[in-house]
């Protein structure tokens, strides 16, 4: 899988997130501007089949211009409950599903941001269809040992490594390794 083409910018409000610009007043009576990520709610899933292995989806990310190898994940929708959400992401994405899900915790994207993001483990899963993708995602499935997995988050590779330590902080007892 190769990175793809930067062809255009443009800024502005596009796609799930917008740009807002709000003004507050500091404790010394002064106004100042701040730049903040209007989002809505996602998912990340860690998800573990019966012989301690990670389902992974490998995929360009814009952000960081690379192929990564990601969390399954993505938008909850409006009226949704997180962990549907997780276990439909987790389907459409790789054609996994899961004995147990459980939502172990949630953090914002950042402190500039509105974005809440939640983390759900996914444990007994197995692969029963192909995936389905929408019109702008492409990504390959890969499993990883758990051991190996933990090496990965510890690399820093993954753009949802505060999830994954999440999950992998209710795993118990932790098959492998020591976190």
């Amino acid at each position: 899988m190769e990175p793809w083409r930067l062809v255009g910018q443009r800024l502005g409000p596009v796609g799930f997130l917008t740009v807002q610009t709000q003004t507050f007043v500091t404790p010394d009576d002064r106004h100042t501007d701040w730049d903040v990520l209007i989002g809505d709610r996602t998912v990340a899933v860690v998800a573990i089949t019966d012989d301690d292995r990670v389902v992974l989806a490998k995929q360009f990310r814009p952000g960081p211009g690379r192929v990564l190898l990601e969390l399954p994940g993505g938008m909850v929708e409006e009226d949704e409950d997180v962990v549907e959400a997780a276990a439909r992401e987790l389907s459409e994405e790789t054609g996994f599903v899961a004995a147990d899900l459980a939502l172990v915790g949630q953090t914002w994207l950042a402190s500039y941001a509105t974005h809440r993001r939640y983390a759900v483990l996914a444990t007994g899963c197995r692969q029963v269809r192909l995936q389905r993708l929408d019109q702008d995602e492409f990504c390959e499935v890969v499993t990883m040992k758990l051991e190996e997995f933990l090496s990965h988050v510890r690399s820093g590779q993954l753009t949802d490594a505060d999830i994954a330590w999440m999950c992998l902080d209710r795993i118990s007892p932790w098959p492998h390794a020591e976190i």
